[in-house]
């Protein structure tokens, strides 16, 4: 959080990411920052480090979700939300983009999702505790981890909200220790060209053919295959799109 005195008046500018500030891993982690001077998020901003150095203790954000207190209330509310969708027969998807899926309240959550008709996607790089293409139990659950050169490192999640599409991304990975004993942060990203840019990146991860491994139901992985397709590497991908986009500017 940047304060500026300006010729209008003051303006806060927020910097959020998907990771820390290192001069070492920075070359090599791919994460995700969302750099904005929108007013409400300076207002959550300002409360969030007041809190950290213990001047107040804030009764609600505008934007934010902080562990150890709301984060995880939200995410199994929103889990929760798609499983209603799917129940009355509206479409439901969750696309859930961790570096690790440990915590079991939240693996029991979206077992039951995915039990209620909710089509789920997990990109998840390391530990996953999570069983997917269980007969009874995860059908509708698939889970791809991606090793490349750049370590992935984004936290992305999607809710399709019956056509009213939540993105958030977060600092924190779905563990006990990130949810209940540090302080992180979800955030949503709400331009819609920004939005658009995170499922981009969601898609196409999603359809990686090189460097992506399926996760199977007995815990075992195998290298993703797609018979007759083209090859797609996404990192590769997603470096090509963000040139194009910066040569176009």
């Amino acid at each position: 959080l940047v304060v500026r005195q300006e010729a209008d008046g003051i303006r806060r500018y927020c910097h959020l990411s998907t990771g820390n500030y290192n001069v070492r891993t920075s070359n090599i982690y791919g994460d995700i920052g969302l750099f904005t001077c929108r007013e409400s998020f300076g207002e959550d901003l300002t409360e969030l480090f007041n809190m950290l150095t213990g001047y107040t203790r804030p009764e609600q954000f505008h934007h934010l979700f902080v562990s150890p207190t709301e984060m995880r209330n939200a995410l199994t509310d929103r889990i929760r939300r798609e499983a209603t969708h799917a129940h009355a027969g509206r479409p439901a998807r969750l696309v859930i983009k961790v570096n690790n899926l440990v915590d079991q309240p939240l693996i029991e959550e979206l077992y039951a999702a995915a039990q209620a008709g909710v089509q789920i996607d997990l990109i998840v790089r390391g530990i996953c505790c999570l069983r997917p293409g269980v007969s009874g139990l995860s059908e509708r659950i698939r889970v791809i981890s991606i090793v490349d050169r750049f370590l992935e490192h984004a936290r992305i999640f999607y809710f399709s909200n019956d056509g009213e599409p939540e993105y958030l991304l977060a600092s924190a990975d779905w563990m006990p220790r990130n949810l209940d004993r540090r302080v992180e942060i979800a955030f949503p990203v709400l331009d819609p060209w920004l939005q658009t840019q995170l499922q981009e990146i969601l898609d196409i991860q999603l359809t990686d053919t090189l460097k992506a491994r399926e996760l199977l139901p007995d815990g075992h992985s195998r290298r993703v295959q797609v018979e007759g397709a083209s090859t797609i590497r996404s990192q590769e991908r997603l470096y090509e799109l963000i040139a194009q986009r910066r040569s176009a500017e």
